[in-house]
């Protein structure tokens, strides 16, 4: 049985442990909140945009001139992977890595063996396991969630779409936690180049004859771009709201644990003090029956 003073450097342990993690469990249900706001906003002008894309394209050929539409041999293949800065976010970010790993592996093993998989990493936590394992890993935009706005997803999109159309990429694909409430998120993997029409979507278009101004293939070349760049920052925006979730709903279980811990050791707290009394009275019983002898 452990001494009384370990017992109560153990509870005083859990009692500070603890007002951290309500602490952090307060400050990831602040931010949550702006965050959850955020993408709830966006979904409805993403899907809206998609949308209008399909309607505006469809029956026409003029979508293929753009270079994001341009299906090749896949040889090279870049993996945007979206995970946080930080832990303390429960199964968040090796959920995430072992999803884009599986997918590798089953998609692209043999474009690994050659060394022609890259991942550009938003958060350090992706980035810091699949430089481990070797794999390139591009770091340019690793701290986005401290810069986060639109400018700079813009600014890693645009990168990415000139690597496509110069062909350094024959394929990109995205991984990420799609944020459904504070304890679910969705591990989504979505392919956003080369950008082809979806054929099993069940959205219904309207056979509408448009009047197009200034053209046709102006503004279908001018939302493709916007449409790519859209969807990356969604991907930011649901992970970003994904992980302040997490990080709440682990925060408030790791809570309730110390809880359950602090309960446990008050119990062999008070034991073991019971135990040191007895004894007392045992010695001191004792010595007073030697006495009477």
């Amino acid at each position: 049985m452990a001494s009384l003073k370990e017992v109560r450097n153990r509870i005083t342990s859990v009692n500070s442990t603890m007002q951290i993690t309500k602490a952090m469990k307060m400050v990831a249900a602040a931010k949550l909140r702006r965050a959850q706001d955020r993408i709830i906003q966006m979904r409805p002008y993403a899907k809206k945009l998609n949308e209008l894309i399909a309607q505006v394209s469809q029956g026409t050929e003029v979508g293929g001139s753009s270079p994001y539409t341009q299906v090749r041999e896949v040889n090279n293949v870049l993996i945007v992977m979206v995970t946080s800065d930080r832990g303390l976010c429960g199964a968040f970010n090796s959920n995430i890595i072992k999803t884009a790993l599986t997918y590798i592996n089953d998609n692209y093993s043999s474009q690994l063996a050659k060394g022609n998989v890259s991942v550009l990493s938003f958060g350090k936590k992706g980035s810091e396991a699949f430089t481990r394992r070797g794999i390139k890993v591009d770091n340019e935009f690793t701290d986005i969630f401290t810069r986060l706005s639109f400018d700079t997803a813009k600014e890693a999109a645009e990168k990415v779409m000139a690597a496509y159309a110069e062909g350094l990429y024959d394929e990109v694909v995205v991984v990420y936690n799609e944020f459904k409430n504070v304890a679910t998120q969705i591990l989504k993997t979505e392919k956003i180049l080369p950008l082809v029409s979806d054929e099993s979507s069940d959205t219904k278009t309207a056979n509408v004859d448009y009047i197009f101004e200034p053209s046709e293939e102006e503004i279908i070349l001018e939302l493709i771009p916007k449409a790519i760049k859209l969807t990356i920052f969604k991907a930011i925006l649901d992970s970003n709201a994904s992980e302040h979730g997490a990080r709440m709903t682990a925060m408030d279980k790791a809570t309730e644990n110390g809880g359950d811990l602090l309960k446990a050791l008050k119990i062999e707290y008070n034991r073991s003090r019971q135990a040191a009394i007895t004894k007392e009275i045992l010695e001191i019983v004792g010595g007073a029956e030697a006495l009477k002898a």
